[in-house]
C-alpha cells in the first residue's frame, strides 16, 4: 500500500471505509410528483368580456375557440376594475388591497392599501409551485412594482424573479409600445432595446421567449413541470398591430358599435351565456362615460372610428396567434394535454379612449388638475397610420361598451362592464367534465384552484415568515361537476371609491364621482339570478337586503385595509420624500443604459431644467446627443453637417428649431426649458448661436414615455423623418457627457400642490 493510500484509509487517526465503499450523503432533490402538470396562465390586458370567439365576437379566434371547445367556459367569473389589483389577487391568493394594491402601481399615498409592493408573508402561486418542484417563468407585463422602484438601483424586492419566477423577460410597468418597447427587463437587469428592424412585434418577441424557455427547459430536462405566466401587454393602449392583421379586418367595422353590440349579445344568447330572457342594456349614459348612437355621427368620423376598432380587432387576433404557437409547442413536446391551460383578462375593456378616440394616448392619458381647456387630446393623423408605430392609439368607448357586450360601463367600475371577463380552462388529462359554467368564480380564486388541480400544497411560510391566509377559495369542483356549488358566496369590490358588493346572486354597487362626499353615492342592488345585466336596481324594492349588504360592505372594507377612500384627491400624488434624490443633477457618459422612465421623468416633469451635451465636434461628426421620449411625444437634438438640431414632439404634433451652427472643436451644446403658465414650455438650443421653440405643451403623465438616452435616439423614435433616414443615429464624434440639471418646480406640479394641501390639512387639524 503505498503512503497515500495508507494516509486515506487512516483519515482522522481512524480505520474506515475507503471512498469507493461509503455510501453518498446528496441531499434529497426537490422535485414535482410524477405526472404533475404544467400550468400556463394567458393574462390579457384590459380585454372585454365579449371580445373573443367563445363569448360572442366576431373577431378570428380558432385557437380560443379550440380551447374552450374541449375545456370549461365560466361564463361568471369575476375580477377587480383594474390591472394591477387583479395581478396581485390572481398570484396571491388575498383581496388587492391585502396584497398592497387597491390601484395601479403608479402613485404612493402611503397607505397599507397602496404599497405596491407584494406582501412579504404572501406566497406568489409561483413561490408555491417553486417549492413544490417546478420551472416558474414570466413574460410581458409585471406591473406589480411601484414605479419608483422600476429604476436600474431600486430595491428589486418586488420584481418578478425576486416573487418566485425563475426567468422573466417582459416590461415592469403598466403598459408599453408594441413595436418601439420604452424598456424591457430580462431576468433582473434590463434589456437594452435593439435598434429593431421594421416589423418587430412585442408579442411576438414574448412568444419567442416563452417558446424558447419551455424548449431550454425540455432540452435539459424531459420531466420537470413548469408554470408559465404570460401576461400580454395587448390590448392595453396604445393599441398596436402588424400590418398583414390591420389589413384582415379593414372594413368590417363600418356597421358601427351599435350593430356589432347587438350581434354580438345574439351569439351569445344562442351559445347559453346568459339565460333566455336576459336583457341587453341600453347604451351607457353616465357623464362622461356615455356612447352616442351610431347613426347620429357624421359618416367622417365614423370612418376614424371603425379604423380604431380595426386596429383592437387585429390586436385580439394577435393574442390568439400568440397562443397558437404556445399550443404549437406543448404539442410538439407532447404535453399539451397534461398541461392546465387558463385564458382571461385583467379587468373589463377601458374607456380612456374618450368618446372620440385618440391618436395621441399620451396626451389623452394625462389626468392633472388644471390642464387648459384647449389641451389637444387628438392630434389629427392620417387613419392609415393607426396602429402602427407612428401612432399611438385607442379606441373610442362606444367600442369599449361592445367590447363588454352585455354589461354596462367599463374598466374602473364596480359595474359588470368593469369585473366581469372571459374565464376558460383547458386539462383534457384532468377535467372530463368540460362545458359552460355559471357559477360565480373570483380572481381571488385562481392561485389556490390551480394548486389543487395540481393536488400540490401551498406554500406555508415565505423567507422564514409564516404564510398569511388566502381569500380565495379552490374552484376546482366546480370545474369538474357543472352542478357543483360555488365556494365563494360573497365579495367585496373599491376601485377610486367604486364600490360593491357580492352575495349569493345579489349585488349592491355605487359609481362615485371624484371630488364627491363618499356619502353622497347612492346604494343600487341587483338581484343577479333574474338580471345578470344589472338592468333593474331594485334599491326601493329590498330596502332590507341592501342596507344588509351595505353593513356587509363596510365590515369587509375594515378586515381588507381599503380605508381610507381614496378618489386620486391630493393626497395621492404624495410621494415619500427619498424621492428627492431623483430631482438632482445627473451626468450621464457614454454606455450608460437608457433610464428608466419615471426617474427620468422626475428630472423635467412640471419643472425648469437644463441639459448640456459636453462634445468635441469635428467636420463630420453628426449623431444624436441626448434623446427622451418617442412617438408618443419627447425631444431630441442632434448634430448634422455642422449644426446642432433641436425636435420636439408634441404629442405627434412635430416643432423643429431653426439649426444652430456649432463651432469646431469643444463645444458645449444647451438645451434651455422654462416651465411656462398653463402647462407650456419654452425650449431654447445654444450653440454657435441659438433658437427658440415654443410655447408647447409640456409632456405630462406617462410621458416622454421611453426614458433618456445619450449618444443614440434609443427606443421609440421623437423624430420619425429623422429614424426614417438614421435609424437610431448614433453619434460619430466624441461625446464626453450628458448632465442634467432640473430647476424650479413650476407652482402647478401635482406633487408640490399635494405638499401644500398636506400641510394645509395638518394646520386645520
Amino acid at each position: 500500500m503505498t503512503a497515500s493510500a495508507r494516509g486515506y484509509e487512516n483519515f482522522g487517526g481512524r480505520i474506515g471505509r475507503t471512498f469507493a465503499e461509503s455510501r453518498p450523503a446528496w441531499p434529497a432533490e426537490r422535485r414535482a410528483p410524477e405526472g404533475a402538470p404544467n400550468i400556463v396562465v394567458v393574462l390579457v390586458d384590459d380585454l372585454g368580456y365579449s371580445d373573443t370567439g367563445p363569448y360572442g365576437s366576431e373577431v378570428d379566434t380558432p385557437n380560443l375557440d379550440r380551447l374552450a371547445a374541449n375545456g370549461v367556459q365560466l361564463t361568471n367569473y369575476h375580477t377587480t376594475p383594474l390591472c394591477s389589483p387583479s395581478r396581485a389577487a390572481l398570484l396571491t391568493g388575498l383581496n388587492p388591497h391585502r396584497a398592497g394594491f387597491a390601484v395601479p402601481a403608479n402613485s404612493d399615498p402611503g397607505y397599507p392599501a397602496y404599497s405596491f409592493e407584494l406582501p412579504a408573508d404572501a406566497p406568489t402561486l409561483a413561490e408555491s409551485l417553486r417549492d413544490n418542484g417546478y420551472a416558474t417563468f414570466a413574460v410581458g407585463k409585471w406591473h406589480l412594482t411601484r414605479d419608483a422602484l422600476s429604476h436600474d438601483a431600486a430595491d428589486r424586492a418586488s420584481w418578478p424573479v425576486q416573487r418566485g419566477f425563475d426567468r422573466y423577460f417582459g416590461s415592469l410597468e403598466g403598459l408599453t409600445n408594441l413595436h418601439h418597447p420604452h424598456r424591457l427587463v430580462w431576468d433582473n437587469s434590463p434589456y437594452e432595446v435593439p435598434d429593431t428592424a421594421d416589423g418587430f412585434f412585442l408579442t411576438d418577441e414574448i412568444t419567442d421567449r416563452a417558446v424558447g424557455m419551455i424548449d431550454a427547459l425540455r432540452a435539459n430536462d424531459q420531466d420537470k413541470p413548469f408554470f408559465l405566466y404570460f401576461a400580454h401587454h395587448a390590448v392595453h393602449g396604445p393599441l398596436a398591430a402588424k400590418d398583414q392583421d390591420l389589413a384582415k379586418y379593414r372594413g368590417r367595422y363600418g356597421i358601427g358599435w351599435d350593430a356589432v353590440r347587438e350581434q354580438r349579445f345574439e351569439r351569445q344568447l344562442a351559445a347559453g351565456l346568459f339565460p333566455p330572457g336576459t336583457q341587453l342594456p341600453p347604451r351607457n349614459s353616465e357623464p362622461g362615460r356615455s356612447v352616442p348612437p351610431w347613426d347620429e355621427i357624421d359618416a367622417e368620423q365614423q370612418e376614424l372610428f371603425a379604423r380604431h376598432m380595426e386596429v383592437y380587432a387585429a390586436a385580439v387576433d394577435s393574442v390568439d396567434q400568440s397562443l397558437g404557437r404556445l399550443l404549437d409547442a406543448l404539442e410538439r413536446h407532447g404535453e399539451l394535454d397534461n398541461t392546465i391551460i387558463v385564458f382571461t383578462s385583467d379587468n373589463g375593456a377601458t374607456a380612456e379612449g374618450g368618446e372620440e378616440g385618440t391618436r395621441s394616448y399620451f396626451s389623452q392619458f394625462a389626468h392633472v388638475p388644471g390642464l387648459p381647456d384647449d389641451w389637444e387630446r387628438d392630434v389629427p393623423r392620417d387613419p392609415d397610420l393607426l396602429g402602427g408605430p407612428q401612432t399611438t392609439v385607442h379606441y373610442p368607448r362606444g367600442w369599449a361598451q361592445a367590447s363588454n357586450t352585455p354589461f354596462r360601463l367599463y374598466k374602473f367600475d364596480t359595474f359588470a362592464g368593469g369585473v366581469r371577463t372571459p374565464f376558460i380552462v383547458h386539462w383534457p388529462a384532468g377535467l372530463d367534465a368540460n362545458g359552460l359554467r355559471h357559477q360565480y368564480v373570483y380572481v381571488t380564486d385562481v392561485a389556490p384552484t390551480l394548486l389543487d388541480l395540481a393536488g400540490l400544497p401551498r406554500s406555508q411560510q415565505r423567507q422564514g415568515i409564516p404564510a398569511a391566509a388566502v381569500d380565495g377559495v379552490s374552484a376546482a369542483a366546480v370545474l369538474r361537476d357543472p352542478d357543483a356549488a360555488s365556494e365563494h358566496t360573497s365579495q367585496y369590490t373599491e376601485t377610486g371609491g367604486n364600490r360593491g358588493y357580492y352575495a349569493d346572486g345579489w349585488k349592491i354597487v355605487t359609481r362615485h364621482v371624484p371630488g364627491a362626499p363618499f356619502s353622497d353615492a347612492e346604494w343600487e342592488l341587483y338581484d343577479l339570478v333574474t338580471d345578470p345585466t344589472e338592468t333593474r336596481n331594485v334599491a326601493t324594492e329590498h330596502p332590507d337586503r341592501l342596507a344588509e349588504l351595505a353593513a356587509e360592505w363596510e365590515r369587509a372594507a375594515w378586515h381588507n385595509a381599503v380605508f381610507p377612500l381614496n378618489d386620486h384627491s391630493p393626497a395621492a400624488q404624495l410621494r415619500r420624500p427619498q424621492e428627492s434624490r431623483m430631482q438632482q443633477p445627473v451626468t450621464l457618459y457614454p454606455g450608460t443604459p437608457t433610464l428608466e422612465r419615471y426617474r427620468s421623468a422626475r428630472l423635467v416633469q412640471f419643472r425648469d431644467f437644463t441639459v448640456t451635451a459636453s462634445i468635441r465636434h469635428d467636420p463630420g461628426d453628426r449623431g444624436v446627443l441626448f434623446a427622451h421620449g418617442d412617438q408618443g411625444g419627447g425631444y431630441v437634438v442632434y448634430v448634422e453637417e455642422g449644426h446642432a438640431h433641436l425636435v420636439y414632439n408634441a404629442y405627434g404634433r412635430v416643432h423643429r428649431a431653426a439649426p444652430v451652427p456649432l463651432e469646431h472643436g469643444e463645444a458645449e451644446p444647451e438645451l434651455v426649458v422654462r416651465a411656462l403658465e398653463d402647462f407650456r414650455w419654452q425650449l431654447r438650443l445654444k450653440a454657435g448661436g441659438a433658437a427658440e421653440l415654443g410655447p408647447v405643451p409640456q409632456l405630462l403623465g406617462m410621458a416622454p414615455f421611453t426614458g433618456i438616452s445619450i449618444g443614440a435616439d434609443k427606443g421609440g423614435p421623437v423624430d420619425w423623418e429623422l429614424h426614417r433616414r438614421e435609424r437610431s443615429f448614433p453619434y460619430t464624434g466624441t461625446l464626453r457627457h450628458v448632465r442634467y440639471v432640473p430647476g424650479e418646480q413650476a407652482d402647478y406640479d401635482p406633487q408640490q400642490v399635494a405638499r401644500l394641501w398636506a400641510e394645509a390639512e395638518r394646520v386645520h387639524d
